[in-house]
């Protein structure tokens, strides 16, 4: 199994977002971190199944969460790029 990476700016705008949605509902916080979870995890086991968006970088979408975690794949290992909010500028992650 391949190992995975976060960027850590992909971290900490995953931690902002739960916190986020922590605020607005006891619980909703640990929910979207488990749609991450869940997301990184597909992503892990069949990374191919995701589209492109840019270059070499896969999306996977998260349920329940408008968000997506992009990553690229590497022989050894999968490395989180972005947790993005599908509403939130495209482009804002491709300087990472």
């Amino acid at each position: 199994m391949k190992v995975v990476r976060f960027h850590p700016d992909a971290e900490a705008e995953m931690i902002e977002a739960a916190a986020y949605y922590e605020a607005q509902q006891p619980e909703l916080g640990r929910r979207f971190l488990a749609s991450v979870q869940d997301a990184v995890n597909r992503a892990v086991l069949n990374p191919h199944l995701y589209p492109i968006v840019e270059l070499d970088v896969h999306r996977c979408l998260a349920r329940t969460f408008p968000f997506g975690v992009l990553f690229p794949e590497r022989p050894d290992k999968i490395v989180i790029m972005a947790v993005m909010h599908l509403h939130r500028d495209p482009n804002y992650w491709k300087n990472r």
